[in-house]
């Protein structure tokens, strides 16, 4: 393992200033979230989801980004899993998008709440059969004996439904996060990097204010 110490890299890729911040958060996210598809990043719909479980231990997983609005940020999951349990108690999260190669990173501070059926059926639906098996046959989060109870499983419930698309489970189903905070970060020369945070402002309406964070 090399020495930890030692491992770093100058940030190189340019300042990030007021005077090129969009209006809006989302046309940001956009503009930089097209940045990243562009650049041909891995999965740039990666995202850090942190919640909080019952004792207020942090708790965070990478999920996918399934839906963006002005609204907030859509992902799925199973409302039986440790996430969708912890949600049920507490929906305040975060979430992190680590666009490593860009030297950027976008932080988000909100809440989550479940979307309604028709909103979770329209993201279930254009599902792969193999992701809706393997939704269908599981309990997320659940302890299991070995990997062949999840193939077994699987297997199971693949032949004893119908070819095409699998209905989708009540516990199924799609969350947004409304946001309170989305800060935006890049990396600067000398580790003077630029973060320029919306926030929303609920004295002033719910209006949104823009500030500048020290790095």
């Amino acid at each position: 393992m090399p020495d930890l110490t030692t491992m770093r890299r100058d940030y190189d890729e340019g300042s990030f200033s007021e005077d090129t911040l969009a209006d809006t958060w989302l046309a940001q996210f956009r503009r930089w979230f097209d940045d990243a598809v562009a650049a041909d990043l891995p999965e740039p719909n990666a995202m850090v989801l942190a919640t909080a479980d019952p004792d207020g231990a942090p708790d965070a997983r990478v999920v996918l980004l399934k839906g963006l609005s002005e609204q907030g940020f859509v992902f799925v999951t199973n409302g039986a899993s440790a996430k969708g349990a912890q949600l049920a108690l507490d929906d305040r999260v975060a979430l992190v998008f680590p666009w490593h190669a860009l030297q950027r990173q976008v932080r988000v501070v909100g809440t989550a709440a479940r979307l309604d059926d028709a909103e979770s059926d329209a993201l279930w639906d254009p599902r792969p059969r193999g992701a809706q098996l393997a939704a269908a046959a599981t309990v997320q989060s659940s302890v299991v004996e070995g990997r062949e109870d999840l193939v077994r499983a699987f297997r199971e419930l693949d032949e004893q439904t119908p070819e095409g698309g699998l209905a989708r489970p009540p516990s199924w189903g799609a969350y947004r996060v409304q946001p309170q905070r989305v800060e935006f970060w890049q990396g600067g020369h000398d580790r003077l990097h630029d973060r320029l945070r919306f926030e929303r402002d609920d004295a002033e309406g719910g209006s949104w204010v823009v500030r500048r964070l020290a790095p």
